[in-house]
C-alpha cells in the first residue's frame, strides 16, 4: 500500500497523541477508530464498487466521512499501523456468528495479527455488531474483558476461534488460521462479499458504531442500542429518521446517497412484503 495521510487519519479519529509502537497506543487507536469510523455496507447495498487500494480507502474512510466493512477497515488499519512501525499482517476467517448448525462458511472475514515485544495480539476493527474494542492477546485462552463485552481466543488443532461472552454463554464468532494471505486473497473474498447475489451485504443495509459504553447497530430498518450492562432498546425506523440516524448517530456522510438509499429501501420493503404475503398465503 502507498503511504497514507497519517495526520489526517489521526485527526479523523480524534487521536491527539504522538503514535508509537506500544500496546497502549495500539489499544487507543483501535478504540478511537471504532468510535469515529462506522462499520457500514452502503456501497454493496447500493451496487457501488468497493475498491481496496490505499488511495481509495483513504479517500473514503478519511476524507469522505464514510465507513466500510472488514476488508476496508482492516486493510486500512493495517496500513496505518505499518506506517507507524508496527509489525502486522492480515489473516482471513470463516464467520459462524448467527449461522445454523452445520453451516460451512467461506473465508469472508479479515482480521489482523500484531506482533509486539511481549507477544502477538489479534486486532479487528471490522467485524460489525460484535467487533472487539481492544486487542486480544493471541496466546491467552481465558476471558479477555473489553469495555463492552468479554472475548476469548481458543485453539482447535490446526486453527483458532474468537468467541464472545453473551450473558452466561460463549458464542462462536469466527474461526481462522495463521496461513499467510496475499492481496489477491483479500480481493477475491472482497468481491464475494460486495458482489455475490447471496451476500448479506448486497441484500441488507447494515451499520454499527461502538462508543465507550454502548453499541449502535442498524439492520435494514431495525435500529438497536445495546449498553455495556446488557440493556438494549430497539425501534423500527421510517426513511426520514433512518437517514438521520445514519448521518448523525453513525456519523456517516451521506452526500449524494440519500435518493439512492430511499429507492433501494423501498425495493427492500416491497420484497419483504411479498415474502410475508406468500407466507400468509
Amino acid at each position: 500500500m502507498n503511504a497514507l495521510p497519517l495526520d489526517a487519519y489521526l485527526n479523523r479519529i480524534g487521536y491527539d497523541a504522538s503514535p508509537e509502537v506500544s500496546l497502549d497506543c495500539l489499544a487507543q487507536l483501535q478504540r478511537h477508530h471504532l468510535e469515529h469510523i462506522a462499520f457500514e455496507n452502503l456501497n454493496p447495498f447500493l451496487g457501488l464498487p468497493v475498491p481496496l487500494d490505499s488511495l481509495a480507502l483513504a479517500d473514503k474512510l478519511v476524507d469522505g466521512g464514510r465507513g466500510g466493512y472488514c476488508f476496508e477497515h482492516n486493510l486500512f488499519f493495517m496500513a496505518i499501523l505499518q506506517q507507524i512501525g508496527f509489525e502486522v499482517r492480515g489473516l482471513t476467517g470463516r464467520v459462524y456468528w448467527n449461522q445454523p448448525p452445520g453451516f460451512q462458511p467461506p473465508r469472508s472475514h479479515m482480521l489482523l495479527l500484531v506482533t509486539l515485544p511481549d507477544g502477538d495480539y489479534l486486532v479487528d476493527v471490522g467485524f460489525g455488531g460484535l467487533t472487539p474494542t481492544a486487542p486480544l492477546r493471541f496466546d491467552e485462552r481465558g476471558a479477555q474483558p473489553t469495555n463492552l463485552e468479554s472475548f476469548r481466543v481458543q485453539e482447535h488443532g490446526d486453527h483458532f476461534s474468537v468467541q464472545v461472552l453473551l450473558g452466561s454463554e460463549w458464542q462462536l464468532l469466527y474461526r481462522f488460521d495463521l496461513t499467510e494471505q496475499w492481496p489477491v486473497d483479500f480481493e477475491m473474498a472482497n468481491w464475494y462479499v460486495a458482489c455475490h447475489p447471496a451476500s448479506k451485504f448486497v441484500n441488507n443495509l447494515i451499520a454499527v458504531r461502538a462508543l465507550p459504553d454502548r453499541r449502535y447497530t442498524l439492520l435494514n430498518r431495525q435500529f438497536t442500542l445495546r449498553y455495556a450492562d446488557g440493556r438494549s432498546e430497539q425501534q423500527i425506523l421510517d426513511d426520514g429518521p433512518l437517514l438521520d440516524v445514519l448521518s448523525k448517530t453513525f456519523a456517516i456522510d451521506l452526500a449524494g446517497l440519500e435518493d439512492p438509499l430511499q429507492q433501494r429501501l423501498a425495493k427492500l420493503l416491497a420484497r419483504y412484503e411479498q415474502v410475508i404475503l406468500k407466507r400468509n398465503g
